[in-house]
């Protein structure tokens, strides 16, 4: 009797196991004195799109880049709607205090 439960609780934590390893989702941690766990995103994939039409694509993929990273958003289109990003995204600025995000 005992080992049937046994078998029955050994092949339930089998299940289990099995079913939370098919649903994890893919985060990356932030490090810092505000840790959290984020969701991935494709940045770089994200600011391919956005950078598309620029005059300096290279630049602009580089700003993105830094922008997507550390405000977890890249606006859709390939030009405006930055305040859909929020104020991370519309206050950051260049060390000659011009906007930095695309």
């Amino acid at each position: 009797m005992v080992s049937r439960w046994l078998v029955l609780v050994a092949v339930l934590l089998f299940c289990i196991s099995q079913g939370s390893s098919d649903a994890e989702i893919e985060a990356q941690v932030v490090k810092g004195a505000n840790r959290r766990l984020l969701p991935f995103m494709d940045c770089g994939g994200l600011c391919k799109e956005r950078c598309s039409l620029h005059s300096r694509p290279n630049v602009c993929n580089r700003a993105c880049g830094t922008c997507c990273v550390r405000c977890k958003c890249v606006p859709p289109g390939t030009s405006g709607n930055r305040e859909v990003c929020g104020r991370c995204y519309t206050d950051m600025t260049t060390h000659g205090n011009r906007t930095k995000c695309p």
